[in-house]
């Protein structure tokens, strides 16, 4: 017989909240352990124990599979690049993006379009599917753009091609 306490029904009541948070805000790229582990009114290490216990795997695996989640559906549903993708579902780097995105579906972002589009609708306009997630990029990663180009952009000023829509230079 198995026997549920007050204190272990709060203590899954706590860690759903945490989680909770995690699948509403899990598109937010500041989204840290210690905000996750204070929606539950943890200590970050003793909200880390107490979730994978509860739920199999750390916070962070967690967030991990929800944004490549997030990842594979726009891949196979909206016309944006990978990099688009990569910030629209929380990740900064686009190189640790790709890397998990390949540890946990065996394929990389590019690859699991060509994969997977055509086999349904057309894919969804790209400015309609920004606008739909949250908008376009904010006015800081402008600024931080201009001032300094992310890998791969410095490339992109250097070729006179205006067309980059080869998206298999962006996993």
């Amino acid at each position: 017989m198995v026997r549920v306490t007050i204190e272990g029904m709060d203590k899954m009541r706590q860690l759903r909240l945490a989680k909770d948070a995690m699948d509403r805000d899990w598109a937010e790229p500041g989204l840290d352990l210690g905000g996750v582990a204070a929606h539950a009114g943890y200590s970050r290490y003793h909200f880390l124990r107490a979730f994978k216990e509860a739920y199999g795997e750390t916070p962070g695996q967690y967030l991990t599979h929800r944004r490549i989640e997030r990842a594979e559906e726009m891949l196979r549903s909206a016309d944006l690049s990978v990099t688009e993708i990569c910030h629209l579902v929380g990740f900064s780097s686009l190189g640790t993006f790709s890397a998990r995105f390949k540890a946990l579906t065996g394929l990389t972002p590019s690859e699991y379009r060509t994969k997977h589009v055509g086999r349904g609708a057309a894919l969804i306009p790209g400015c309609y599917a920004m606008l739909w997630a949250g908008g376009f990029p904010s006015a800081t990663l402008k600024k931080r753009r201009a001032a300094r180009p992310a890998y791969g952009e410095e490339q992109e000023a250097a070729s006179p091609s205006p067309d980059s829509s080869d998206r298999s230079a962006e996993t």
